[in-house]
């Protein structure tokens, strides 16, 4: 074992279902600088107030609730719980099988009375029962016999340890309600010391010699917000015992339940063994899988990743996300970065969840209409109207950005002007139009969307302003993707001006906020008009707006990542690269020298490529043409160049972008960034991050760059569009999508595509394949060749 990449593992071997997920930390282990069992309850949070640097500040957090992990065991004569850290260990082996979303450890160790021992260790959190887990040790004695005493436990004494930059933040978030054992069952009840959310788990264990269940004398042992179970048995030489913990978690925001005690007993009494469990879950995973593998035939373990980033995916948010009132957050369920909130990284997620389980793409976007009223409340206390969503959401839709952060760097804290992020409210939008291009869900348009679309762009028009010397509109005071530029050098004001992103996709929304309206019908036109105090002058307002956004240039062809970035210096990217190991977090290596960021062009990840990252060379033609500029897609790669040498690659979507927007000029370099981008968690390359979660942005993009980069899929005006450009590396490359409620197999080998309708479409699906346009018509195969 290596200690120091135990907390990778951890948050890689994570298991969850979309209503919970747990850390694969040992089940013997508990918080240290080696391992962090942690487990978490989709969209649970809480705050607290904490006194740092003078001030005092109330962070919302992602609670970590109590370990339900807790096994372990000890031999005659020994006086501590078996740790194997402490142990001569002759074999060990860690095997996480995402086909089955399985767990497995095998340990075979040797103790200082040189007892010889071998452990098979299988987890799962269920696919199948949102509300069940369960653990099965096999417990072999190699070459000794006698008592063994087994202990289980509920911990809920844990608090939030896992990120050290949090360190100096208040971390205990749980009260203990009630803690005891009926009948074979130790359970615990705790709540949230301010949301209020209660949690019950309720545990069972099962002592078994092949198929006879052993009677074993049991004690119960009741700590300070710990219930723990210990049992005895005898154990022969040779012959393995098989422990079962079955748990079941319950909480106060489920559905259609009393109270979570009872429910969260009552599972458990219903439920059967391991095996039975074990095959409900593997069956669900294999209906996952039918809807979500992509096949890729490329060289290296690229299809091994992949699968691991969709299993992820699916962790944190699957079918049983669907109707819960939560989000995606940036880090899954997986860990305590980010403190578990809901970001802009929707963006690079939702299109795989379109094409595959749109009713949950459909959920997650209702997380934000039922924030809508909060984020019309921001707005106005900043004077503006409209809703202006939040860079950081949480629980209940304020913004939960942190007023100031520690740089590990230097060890001070420092203001934190990241809300002014305010492209998350566009990176919405545009998730609302995609989503309705891929199901032409109206009803969701009608109810739902338009209203959201309408709202942000409402919020849009207020925040710009006319400039009489440029003839144009402005955005000011914001801030763009690239994170890094957060005030221009020497100013006390935070945020730059005419973000050349921010402004692009502002001319966007206001065009698509009108098609969205367009689409809804008279009635609900007229009682969105009055519900949102809209009328006719103000969509001549956006209109206009549309056409006038300023967007700065460099010089001709070269876009601006903001006005007066042309006037920064460079940045000595060779000498920092030779100073330091890591120049990714470059904004804190220069505050620790007392520099900034701010003064050089220098970028945590390009913006201006997040331009060619949305829009097809077509589609940004146009819109510079609606708004009164001349822009040539044959500059593109030039602005690429321009921007990749100023670039960090601080951000884990640096490389998903970067690999987007090189494929149709260099493959060859798309698919070395694809490559950096698929392994980026995998190996943690940013050097500590993905202990604290994994980057679920990242690990859909990854996806999705196969899915409708390498394939050319996009939906427009109705059509659904394949334009396949593969790197050399892949030679073939499979998946089924769903289209408007048709399941479509995809099928590219050699030079050939091959689409068939997999359920007979009820209606034609209209195709363009490059230039040739076609339908699917009920059950139908095409081939073609390209």
């Amino acid at each position: 074992m290596n200690k120091e990449q135990e907390g990778l593992r951890e948050a890689l071997c994570t298991l969850g279902n979309g209503y919970f997920a747990t850390r694969g930390a040992a089940e013997e282990a508990e918080a240290d600088d080696v391992h962090y069992p942690g487990t978490y309850l989709a969209g649970s949070y809480n705050r607290l107030k904490s006194e740092v640097a003078g001030k005092t500040l109330e962070n919302e957090d992602l609670v970590n609730w109590p370990n339900w992990l807790q096994l372990s065991f000890r031999l005659d004569g020994d006086k501590n719980w078996f740790r194997l850290e402490e142990k001569q260990v002759l074999d060990y082996r860690q095997e996480l099988d995402f086909s089955e979303g399985i767990l497995r450890r095998e340990m075979h160790f040797k103790d200082k009375k040189h007892r010889e021992t071998k452990i098979t260790s299988t987890r799962l959190v269920s696919m199948a029962n949102p509300h069940l887990a369960c653990i099965k040790w096999e417990f072999t004695p190699v070459n000794w016999s006698g008592p063994v005493m087994m202990r289980s436990a509920l911990d809920g004494s844990v608090k939030n340890e896992g990120v050290k930059r949090y360190k100096a933040l208040s971390s205990k978030h749980l009260k203990i309600i009630e803690q005891g054992k009926t009948n074979d069952i130790i359970y615990l009840l705790v709540q949230t010391n301010q949301s209020r959310i209660y949690m019950a788990q309720a545990a069972r264990c099962h002592v078994y010699s092949g198929n006879k269940k052993l009677r074993t004398n049991r004690e119960i042992l009741e700590e300070e917000g710990k219930i723990s179970e210990r049992f005895s048995f005898q154990a022969s030489q040779g012959k393995t015992v098989t422990i079962e913990k079955i748990i079941s978690v319950s909480s106060s925001k489920d559905r259609a339940i009393n109270e979570p005690l009872n429910s969260s007993l009552e599972t458990l009494r219903n439920e059967l063994d391991f095996s039975a469990l074990k095959a409900r879950h593997s069956e669900a995973w294999s209906r996952l899988w039918k809807q979500f593998d992509i096949t890729l035939k490329s060289p290296g373990n690229s299809q091994l990743l992949l699968r691991l980033h969709i299993f992820h995916l699916l962790q944190t948010s699957s079918m049983h996300t669907i109707g819960r009132d939560v989000g995606i957050p940036a880090r899954g369920w997986h860990g305590e970065a980010y403190r578990g909130h809901i970001f802009w990284d929707e963006l690079f997620i939702f299109p795989l969840l379109n094409y595959r389980l749109p009713d949950l793409t459909h959920s997650l976007l209702l997380y934000r209409y039922y924030r809508l009223g909060a984020a019309k409340k921001l707005a106005e206390k900043e004077g503006l109207k409209g809703a202006m969503f939040p860079w950081q959401s949480g629980s209940s839709g304020r913004e939960e950005s942190q007023v100031i952060h520690l740089n590990p760097k230097s060890g001070k804290w420092l203001p934190d002007h990241t809300y002014l992020q305010r492209h998350v409210n566009l990176a919405i939008a545009y998730n609302i139009w995609q989503y309705y291009e891929v199901t032409a869900d109206r009803n969701f348009m009608k109810f739902y969307g338009a209203e959201m679309l309408l709202e942000i762009a409402h919020f849009f028009a207020s925040i710009t302003t006319w400039s009489e010397f440029r003839q144009r509109y402005e955005i000011r005071n914001v801030v763009g993707p690239d994170e890094f530029h957060t005030a221009y050098p020497g100013s006390d004001e935070p945020g730059i001006n005419n973000n050349a992103y921010t402004n692009v996709m502002t001319s966007w929304l206001f065009s698509h906020a009108k098609k969205a309206f367009e689409l809804i019908g008279t009635t609900r036109q007229e009682a969105l008009k009055q519900k949102l105090k809209l009328d006719d002058r103000e969509f001549s307002k956006w209109e206009e707006i549309s056409r006038k956004l300023y967007v700065p240039f460099i010089k001709e062809g070269i876009i601006a990542q903001f006005e007066g970035y042309e006037q920064l210096p460079e940045f000595d990217w060779e000498a920092y690269r030779e100073k330091y190991q890591s120049i990714q977090r470059l904004d804190r290596i220069l505050n620790a020298e007392g520099d900034s960021v701010n003064c050089y062009k220098a970028s945590k990840q390009a913006d201006v490529l997040m331009l060619f990252y949305l829009f097809s060379a077509e589609e940004l033609v146009q819109l510079f043409k609606d708004m009164g500029y001349q822009f040539n897609p044959e500059r593109i790669p030039d602005n690429i160049e321009y921007y990749v040498s100023r670039t960090s690659d601080g951000s884990t979507l640096s490389r998903i972008v970067r690999s987007w927007v090189e494929a149709r000029s260099d493959r060859e370099c798309a698919w070395h960034c694809f490559r950096e981008a698929i392994v980026s968690d995998f190996e943690d390359v940013q050097g500590g991050t993905t202990p604290e979660g994994i980057h679920m942005g990242s690990m859909a993009g990854t996806v999705d760059i196969l899915q409708r980069c390498f394939t050319g899929l996009e939906v427009r005006d109705n059509v659904l569009r394949l334009n396949p450009y593969f790197p050399e590396e892949i030679t073939s490359l499979g998946m089924e999508i769903n289209y408007r409620g048709v399941w479509l197999s995809l099928e590219f080998s050699g030079n050939q595509c091959r689409i068939k309708s997999r359920d007979g479409a009820a209606s034609p699906v209209k195709i363009k394949f490059r230039d040739q346009l076609f339908e699917i018509k009920g059950k139908m195969i095409k081939t073609i060749s390209y």
